[in-house]
């Protein structure tokens, strides 16, 4: 027989067969169109073939005549292996679900520990983290990803600066930075604070040092502003210079706003499609054909398997692609530089520090040329000039 393994899903019988006809039982079965294979002689009246499980029934009614005695001796196949299965049955189910159940608790949530945060803190994340679903005995398949967890998380609660989410295992470790936490003394060495760029002194809050300036002196880059060098001649002591001296000063920005310009907006239309991967390969499961949208943004969250601690090289992705659209604004001349004017306020806000404050702007330039209107803004800021300087003794200008 060439290939065994067709007749294996059927069944295969093992027969045994006593007699002095043997040849001619052999010969009948053939000629009635019984396959046998495996053909072999123990004895003068006694041989062993196998033959297919549908056969048995043919094989009884040519023995009949033959004067030869028939034996079933080994079943084999498909059909008698799964009755054995069944006899097993409950045996088979119980490690079944036991696997099931160890598969589903791993790949469930069974801790939340968060860090850096005070008690206070803490709970309005739990809370926060309650709301999303984030919680214990949820399943992880049905949660966010760990980034739009934490962007979330940072967006909702305004006493955090920065909270960084890690899933690991069955536990989502939070590791929180609070706003206006406690600052650690600051061990400074003596220095002078000396101007960073020209401007008009406004006001000075001087907390250690010796002032070399007054309000409304013009300063230039480089000049002495506080010394930490301070009292008599000759009885001067050395200190780290500390304060913030504020001035005005001013800067020119330019910026060309198109009259024409071309942005895309999502239109609400998206398709969902879904994958189980195994190793390298993706085999989807849900949102089958092709992708009709010309334009358009995807958006992936792939989570995988897991098995006790180890990570399963199974995993469910989920793809969001969402259809945007083209769309086109067209300005006005006088909507062009209110729009030029709001470019060049956020370009000047960006340079500044926080504690910079703009006093006012004056158009110097504005023109309309070649379908762009370009706009020069002098603007007059209020901001802290003053930066450290090591500190030289007898170095007081």
């Amino acid at each position: 027989m060439k290939n065994q393994w067709t007749e294996f899903f059927g069944g295969i019988i093992t027969v045994e067969t006593r007699g002095k006809g043997i040849e001619r039982l052999i010969n009948t079965l053939t000629r009635s169109g019984i396959l046998i294979w495996n053909v072999k002689r123990h004895g003068s009246e006694s041989i062993t073939f196998k033959i297919k499980l549908n056969d048995v029934k043919k094989i009884r009614m040519a023995v009949r005549d033959s004067g030869c005695k028939v034996r079933f001796l080994r079943r084999t196949g498909m059909p008698f292996l799964f009755k054995r299965l069944l006899k097993n049955s409950g045996f088979i189910v119980g490690a079944f679900t036991f696997l099931l159940v160890i598969f589903i608790l791993s790949n469930m949530v069974w801790g939340i520990e968060i860090k850096g945060a005070d008690p206070e803190t803490e709970h309005k994340i739990r809370k926060e983290l309650d709301e999303m679903g984030v919680k214990k005995g949820k399943v992880q398949f049905f949660l966010e990803n760990v980034e739009a967890i934490q962007r979330r998380l940072t967006d909702n609660i305004g006493a955090i600066t920065w909270v960084g989410v890690e899933l690991k295992g069955t536990t989502y470790h939070l590791q929180v930075v609070e706003k206006n936490e406690p600052e650690k003394p600051e061990l400074l060495s003596p220095r002078n604070l000396i101007a960073k760029k020209k401007g008009v002194i406004v006001d000075m809050f001087v907390e250690e040092g010796q002032p070399k300036v007054s309000i409304n002196d013009h300063v230039k880059p480089g000049q002495l502003l506080v010394s930490g060098e301070i009292g008599k001649e000759g009885q001067t002591e050395i200190v780290p210079a500390k304060g913030e001296i504020y001035a005005e000063t001013w800067y020119i920005t330019k910026v060309t706003q198109p009259l024409k310009s071309t942005f895309h907006v999502l239109n609400g239309n998206e398709k969902q499609k879904h994958f189980i991967g195994i190793g390298k390969w993706q085999i989807p499961i849900w949102g089958f054909g092709k992708n009709e949208y010309k334009e358009f943004e995807a958006e992936t969250n792939t989570k995988h398997f897991r098995f006790l601690k180890w990570e399963l090289p199974i995993s469910y992705t989920n793809t969001t692609i969402r259809e945007r659209e083209q769309e086109v604004r067209i300005y006005s001349n006088d909507e062009a530089f209110e729009a030029a004017k709001i470019s060049a306020r956020n370009q000047i806000k960006n340079m500044l520090t926080e504690n910079a404050k703009i006093k006012g702007e004056k158009v110097l330039h504005k023109s309309v040329d070649d379908g762009k209107v370009s706009i020069s803004i002098h603007f007059q800021i209020i901001e802290n000039i003053a930066e450290a300087k090591p500190l030289i003794q007898g170095e007081t200008e």
